[in-house]
């Protein structure tokens, strides 16, 4: 008697502009759900950190040949999932708000973005996975069996990053951090190449004025129905 097909990995998406708190709520989620919880903006962050300022310039070839070298793998689950760039964890530089922008500025360049949505296909075939970043849901996994978009007022998202800084002992300019998220929003939503905006059949949630655990009862109450 022939043996029953192996299940598809289950994948969870979760896009949402800079500060909405996509990162805190999918890996919590993903612990909720007991998989691993892919950080795609740690991704591009990671390439940006590692090749450096100017490098969204460089020829495509050069690119190409670069982003060659780059092999991101995961290990374990939940908020203990490690993302891994050549066998080794990301440095905490990469979570700087300078990187940020230069990981934007790397986001539209067609090499990128291809060699990137190949590593997250990769690894979403591989395991069970919750994914967030800007263009899961509508560009990198389409049939992802569920689908979230949450968004919340940019002042607001300037705060939350502000106080987190705050709590980590980081210097913390609330003035700039709004000036940055605004302006990777307007990167992100009008930019040529997969623009960040809601996957058909997503649900969106604005989280504003709710709380972390608000939003992540919300959207554990759906994968669970």
């Amino acid at each position: 008697m022939p043996s029953a097909p192996a299940a598809s990995p289950l994948i969870v998406t979760l896009d949402g502009p800079a500060g909405v708190g996509k990162s805190s709520i999918a890996s919590r989620l993903a612990g909720e759900l007991g998989i691993a919880f892919l950080d795609t903006g740690a991704m591009f962050r990671a390439a940006a950190y590692t090749l450096g300022e100017g490098s969204w310039d460089w020829t495509q070839g050069i690119l190409q040949q670069k982003l060659g070298d780059f092999e991101f793998t995961l290990r374990g689950s939940g908020k203990d999932t490690e993302l891994l760039l050549n066998g080794q964890p990301l440095p905490g530089d990469i979570r700087s708000e300078q990187t940020g922008l230069w990981a934007s500025q790397l986001a539209v360049v067609p090499s990128v973005r291809a060699y990137m949505k190949m590593a997250q296909i990769f690894l979403g075939q591989t395991t069970s996975l919750v994914a967030e970043g800007r263009d899961m849901g509508t560009v990198v996994f389409p049939g992802a069996q569920f689908k979230f978009f949450l968004d919340a007022d940019p002042a607001e998202r300037a705060r939350r990053r502000f106080l987190q800084l705050q709590a980590q002992g980081k210097p913390a300019d609330l003035d700039a951090i709004l000036a940055s998220i605004t302006q990777r929003d307007d990167q992100d939503r009008n930019r040529s190449i997969a623009p960040m905006k809601p996957a058909q059949g997503a649900v969106v949630i604005d989280t504003t004025h709710i709380s972390e655990g608000e939003v992540l009862a919300q959207v554990l109450g759906t994968v669970r129905q």
